[in-house]
C-alpha cells in the first residue's frame, strides 16, 4: 500500500514537473519568438514616415516627398477600390484571402516541401496579411531575413492582425500602403502618379498594370520600360483568369486596351529625374529604406540649367510644328507630327547627369509625358555609327578581327551592294541598305563616310569587324540594350538605345575611357551619412579605355570637321558652334526616331526627338529636329568655351591623293593632308591615276605603230569594274579596253580586296531574293535584269549569262555583259560563265538564286535586311 502511495506520488511530480518544464520551455520560446515584437495597435504609428528631401547639387528643393498618411497618401475605403483592382491583387497576391485566417497552411506546405527539396528557404508562402505584418510591424533589418523564426513571427503578427481587423479593412489597407514604385504609396496615389486619375476610376488594364508593379515597382516601372510592364500586366491578367475573375475572350479584350500614361499636377522640379533618382534609391538603399523616409538626397542636376534645357525643348518643338507664339512661315511643318522629345546633358569628366529632359511636359497625357524618353529604348539610326567606325580605325580592335586598322584616308566602296545575311529564322536572306539621299556616291573615304553618314561604307565596314565585335565594344563603352541577335543593320540602328546610355557611350569617342552616368552625390538622415561620393573621385578611375587615345581622337577629328560634312549637311548647318565640338546626328529610315548627339571636352549632350506613341513623323531628320535642341543646349552648358581637343601623341600627318588615301602623283588631280596613327600611313604612291597614250583615231592606247600626230596623252581614273555604272552616270571618261591593267590593290580595296576577288561575279539578280508576277500586267512586261562582270577589268574573249542550265545572253571581246529575263513562276539558278582567250577552260561565278511566286496583296517583293 505504501508503494502504491509512494508510486502515485512520484507519477504526480513527474508530471508537475513534466508539465513545469513544457510551461518554462513554452514561455522561454514565446519569449523567444514574441516578446519583442510590436502590439498590432502599433500598426497606426508605424505608418507615419518623415519627410524625403531631393536636392539638385547646389542644394536647391526638387521635390519633397511628404509623409504618405499626412501628405499626399488619400487612404480609401473597399468600396471606393476598383473591384477589378481587389481582384487583380488577390489573384497576384492571395488568391485565398478570404479562406485562411491569415496564414495559408496550404501554402506553407507547398514552401515546405520545396525549401525541404532544395534544403534552403528558396520559397515563401507569406499571405497578405503576411505581407502586411512584415512591411508595417517588423524590424527593415529582420523582414527579408531567410530564417524559420522570422517566418513564425510573422505568422504570428498575421494571426493577430486577423482577430483585430476584418478581412475587408486588411485588403483596404494593404492597398492604401503598398509601395507601386515612382514615390507613389497606396493605389490612390499610384493611380494619380501613372493614370492622373483617382483609384475609382481605374480601368481593368490599369488595375492589372499597376498591381503587377507590387513585386517588382523598379523593373517592371512603365515609365522607363513600358514593354516590361506590358509584359508584367499579361502575366497578371492570366492571373486573374486562373483565379475565375476573368473569362479568356476578357483577358484578350482587356490585353488590347491601350494605356495612356499621364501623371497629376504636383510641385516638382526635374520630374523625369527625381523618378529616375527614386529607382536609384531603391536599388541603392531598398524600398524599405526610402519608405521609412528621412533622407536628404543630394544629386547631381544643376537646376538652372535643367530648367533652361525644358525651356529649349518646349521652345523648339513650337518652331517645329508651328507652335505656340510667333508661328512659322514653313507650310509644311503643321503636318510634321511631332509632338516628344528628350534631352541629357553629361558632365564628360565626372559622369554628373547636369540636365534630364524626358519629355516637354511631364504632366501631358497626350504624349504621355510622364513617360521618361531619355531612359526608353529605341532606334539610334546613324547615332551609332561611329562606333563601327572606332573598331574599324583601333588597331588593337582590328588585330581581335583578323584585319589591318583602316585610316581616315582609306576608301570604302559606297555603290548598290547586296549583302547576305541570317535573318531570325536562320535562313539567309539579301540584304541592300540605301543612303539616307537615296544617291550614291562611289570611292569615298573613311573620313567622308563618316562625316556625311553614308549607309553602305558603314554596313560594308560592319560586315568587315563583325556584329559581334560592335556589340562588344558598345557594352564597354555603356550601351546595355544590345541583347538579341542582331544582322549587318546594327550599324545603321537596328538595335534599341537609351538616350543617357547612348549619350554617356559618347565619352569613349573623346579620349578612349567611358564615363558612367551619376546621379546622387550625397544620401544622408537626421543621424548618420548613408552615402556620400567622394570629392575627388570620378566615374572614369580604374576604368579601363575601350579604344585607344589614337583611334579616339581620328573619330573626334571626322565628328568635329565641319568641312567633310557639307555634302550632306551644307556649309551652315546647326551642327556648326563657335568652338570645337564633335557631333553625330540619326534617323530611323521610318522616321520614328532622329537623334543628335555630341561632346565637347567639359560636356556630352545628347538629344531624342519622336513621338511618344512610337508613330512616325513626317520628314524630320536628325539634323532638322534634334539638331537645333543640341545646339542651343550645348551653348547652354557652356557659359564659356571649352577646352579644345587634344591631339595624342603618335599620330602624323600626311599629304595624301584625296580620291584614293594613297601618296600624291603628278596626275592626282586633288590632294589634302589627313592624320594617321603612326605606322598606318600610306606608302605607296597612287595607281587610281594613270597617263595613258590614246590613238585620236580610234579612241583605243596608242601602240608602237601609231604616228606620233594620232598620239594624246589622257589621265584615267582607273577605277575596279564594280564602279563603271557610276562612273557613267557621273560623266567620268572610262578608259579604253586593254588600258585598265589594274595593280590587285589600287587604294580602293580597303574591304573589298582585289586578291580576294572571283575573277567573274554576277551583278544581278541578287540571290535569295522573292519575286512576284503581277496578274494585272503583260507578261512580257514583266522581267528581270542580269548582268556581271569581269573584276580584273581585262577584256574576256567570251562571256555567257546563264539562266537554269540555258543561254540568255553572250558576248565577246568584253569586261561586262547584260540582259533581261522574262519571270516564270518557280525557283531559278544564274550565274555568268566565260573565257579569258580562245580555248582557255571556262570560269563560272558564283550561283545567285532566286524565287518566282503568285501574286500575293499581303507579301513584299523585296530584300529582307
Amino acid at each position: 500500500m505504501n508503494n502504491a502511495r509512494f508510486w502515485r506520488r512520484t507519477r504526480v511530480r513527474i508530471v508537475s514537473i513534466t508539465a513545469l518544464a513544457l510551461l518554462v520551455g513554452a514561455g522561454a520560446l514565446y519569449w523567444w519568438l514574441f516578446a519583442d515584437l510590436p502590439p498590432v495597435s502599433a500598426i497606426t504609428q508605424r505608418m507615419a514616415r518623415p519627410t524625403t528631401q531631393i536636392l539638385d547639387r547646389n542644394g536647391k528643393l526638387l521635390y519633397e516627398v511628404l509623409d504618405p498618411n499626412t501628405g499626399k497618401q488619400i487612404d480609401l475605403d473597399l468600396s471606393h477600390i476598383p473591384e477589378a483592382c481587389v481582384q487583380a491583387t488577390l489573384a497576384t497576391e492571395d488568391s485565398r484571402f478570404f479562406l485562411h485566417p491569415g496564414v495559408d497552411p496550404l501554402a506553407i506546405a507547398r514552401a515546405f516541401w520545396q525549401n525541404l527539396s532544395g534544403r534552403t528557404i528558396a520559397s515563401g508562402a507569406s499571405t497578405l496579411t503576411q505581407q502586411l505584418a512584415r512591411n508595417l510591424l517588423m524590424g527593415v533589418e529582420e523582414r527579408y531575413e531567410p530564417s524559420y523564426r522570422r517566418k513564425l513571427r510573422e505568422a504570428w503578427l498575421a494571426l493577430q492582425l486577423e482577430l483585430h481587423y476584418t478581412k475587408d479593412e486588411l485588403l483596404a489597407l494593404y492597398l492604401n500602403q503598398t509601395y507601386y514604385g515612382n514615390f507613389a504609396f497606396g493605389l490612390e496615389a499610384a493611380a494619380q502618379v501613372y493614370f492622373a486619375k483617382p483609384a475609382s476610376q481605374l480601368s481593368r488594364a490599369e488595375c492589372a498594370l499597376l498591381t503587377g508593379l507590387i513585386q517588382f515597382p523598379t523593373g517592371y516601372n512603365p515609365l522607363i520600360d513600358p514593354e516590361a510592364a506590358k509584359g508584367r500586366q499579361l502575366t497578371v491578367l492570366r492571373l486573374m483568369e486562373d483565379a475565375g475573375f476573368l473569362t479568356a475572350d476578357e483577358v484578350a479584350q482587356i490585353e488590347r486596351e491601350p494605356l495612356q500614361y499621364r501623371s497629376y499636377l504636383f510641385d516638382i522640379e526635374a520630374p523625369h529625374f527625381v523618378m529616375y533618382v527614386q529607382e536609384l534609391l531603391v536599388y541603392q538603399l531598398g524600398v524599405d529604406r526610402l519608405l521609412a523616409g528621412g533622407l536628404r538626397v543630394y544629386t547631381t542636376l544643376d537646376l538652372d540649367l535643367q530648367r533652361q534645357a525644358e525651356s529649349a525643348v518646349r521652345r523648339r518643338l513650337d518652331q517645329l510644328t508651328c507652335r505656340g507664339e510667333g508661328g512659322c512661315t514653313d507650310p509644311a511643318a503643321r503636318s510634321r507630327r511631332v509632338d516628344n522629345a528628350a534631352a541629357v546633358v553629361i558632365d564628360s569628366t565626372t559622369g554628373d547627369i547636369l540636365a534630364m529632359v524626358g519629355s516637354p511636359d511631364y504632366f501631358s497625357r497626350q504624349i504621355s509625358g510622364n513617360v521618361n524618353a531619355a531612359l526608353v529604348r529605341r532606334q539610334p539610326g546613324s547615332a551609332i555609327k561611329p562606333f563601327t567606325y572606332a573598331a574599324a580605325l583601333d588597331p588593337r580592335w582590328s588585330v581581335r578581327t583578323g584585319q589591318q586598322p583602316l585610316t581616315a584616308a582609306s576608301i570604302l566602296p559606297d555603290l548598290p551592294t547586296t549583302f547576305y545575311v541570317t535573318n531570325e529564322d536562320g535562313n539567309t536572306a539579301a540584304y541592300r541598305p540605301q543612303n539616307y539621299d537615296r544617291t550614291y556616291h562611289g570611292p569615298v573615304s573613311v573620313r567622308a563616310a563618316l562625316a556625311n553618314s553614308y549607309n553602305i561604307p558603314a554596313v560594308e565596314l560592319l560586315e568587315r569587324v563583325g556584329v559581334e565585335t560592335l556589340r562588344d565594344l558598345a557594352s564597354q563603352a555603356g550601351i546595355r540594350t544590345f541583347t538579341r541577335r542582331y544582322g549587318l543593320a546594327l550599324t545603321l540602328g537596328g538595335g534599341d538605345v537609351r538616350l543617357l546610355e547612348l549619350t554617356a557611350a559618347y565619352s569613349i569617342l573623346d579620349d578612349g575611357v567611358p564615363v558612367i552616368p551619376q546621379a546622387i552625390v550625397e544620401i544622408k538622415d537626421a543621424q548618420q551619412e548613408l552615402y556620400r561620393r567622394h570629392p575627388s573621385s570620378d566615374s572614369t578611375s580604374g576604368l579601363t579605355p575601350v579604344i585607344s587615345p589614337q583611334a579616339a581622337y581620328l573619330i573626334t577629328d571626322i565628328l568635329s570637321d565641319n568641312v567633310a560634312r557639307i555634302p550632306a549637311f551644307g556649309a551652315s548647318s546647326v551642327l556648326q558652334l563657335p568652338f570645337p565640338v564633335a557631333v553625330k546626328t540619326g534617323t530611323t529610315t521610318d522616321w520614328r526616331d532622329n537623334w543628335t548627339v555630341g561632346y565637347t571636352t567639359k560636356r556630352l549632350v545628347g538629344v531624342w526627338v519622336g513621338n511618344a506613341d512610337n508613330s512616325p513623323m513626317v520628314g524630320v531628320s536628325g539634323v532638322d529636329g534634334a539638331g537645333p535642341i543640341w545646339h542651343d543646349l550645348m551653348l547652354l552648358a557652356h557659359p564659356m568655351a571649352p577646352p579644345p581637343f587634344v591631339q595624342p601623341d603618335n599620330l602624323v600627318e600626311t599629304e595624301v591623293c584625296a580620291p584614293s588615301g594613297m601618296l600624291p602623283t603628278p596626275e592626282c588631280p586633288r590632294t589634302r593632308f589627313e592624320l594617321f596613327i603612326s605606322g598606318t600611313e600610306p606608302t605607296r604612291p597612287d595607281t587610281q591615276f594613270q597617263r595613258v597614250a590614246i590613238d585620236r583615231a580610234t579612241g583605243m592606247p596608242a601602240t608602237d605603230s601609231t604616228p606620233p600626230e594620232r598620239r594624246v596623252e589622257r589621265v584615267y581614273w582607273m577605277l575596279p569594274p564594280e564602279y563603271h555604272d557610276w562612273m557613267v552616270a557621273h560623266d567620268i571618261a572610262i578608259a579604253p579596253p586593254g588600258s585598265q591593267a589594274l595593280a590587285a590593290d589600287n587604294g580602293t580595296g580597303a574591304v573589298r580586296n582585289a586578291a580576294n576577288r572571283a575573277p567573274l561575279v554576277l551583278v544581278a539578280p541578287a540571290s535569295y531574293t522573292a519575286y512576284q508576277i503581277h496578274p494585272g500586267l503583260p507578261q512580257e512586261n514583266q522581267r528581270l535584269p542580269v548582268n556581271g562582270m569581269s573584276t580584273d577589268g581585262r577584256l574576256w574573249h567570251s562571256l555567257r549569262l546563264m539562266v537554269d542550265g540555258e543561254l540568255l545572253a553572250t558576248a565577246s571581246n568584253t569586261t561586262r555583259i547584260k540582259g533581261w529575263w522574262t519571270m516564270t513562276l518557280g525557283n531559278h539558278r544564274f550565274w555568268l560563265e566565260g573565257e579569258q582567250v580562245a580555248g582557255g577552260s571556262t570560269v563560272r561565278s558564283a550561283e545567285a538564286q532566286i524565287r518566282v511566286e503568285e501574286f500575293q496583296i499581303d507579301q513584299l517583293s523585296a530584300q529582307v535586311p
